[in-house]
């Protein structure tokens, strides 16, 4: 066993293998901060605390901000699946509805 726990000490250097990495990241997080929205926006719904103009923008802006997800994962050649996280012990990042939409 090596001095890093069996891990290799060498790191992945390809550009590429970089970049999907780092826009992997990226994008896992945009798309948690998304769904978090998203959650707020309901709960603000459900309380009444939303005129209907802002229901409605709101609505819009989540609908926009999904879309452009859409495109850049498929940009990238990512899947949903790819953006969901194993946080080992935890389970995945994202909840399972999150990554079945279509």
């Amino acid at each position: 066993m090596s001095e890093f726990g069996g891990i290799s000490p060498r790191i992945d250097t390809d550009p590429e293998s970089v970049e999907r990495g780092l826009v992997t990241l990226v994008l896992t997080l945009v798309e948690l901060l998304r769904q978090l929205m998203e959650r707020q926006a309901i709960r603000r719904v459900d309380a009444g605390d939303l005129t209907e103009a802002q229901v409605e923008r709101i609505g819009t802006t989540l609908m926009l901000l999904e879309q452009r997800m859409d495109e850049l994962r498929e940009h990238f050649g990512l899947t949903p699946e790819d953006l969901n996280i194993d946080l080992g012990p935890l389970g995945p990042l994202l909840p399972p509805a999150a990554i079945d939409r279509p």
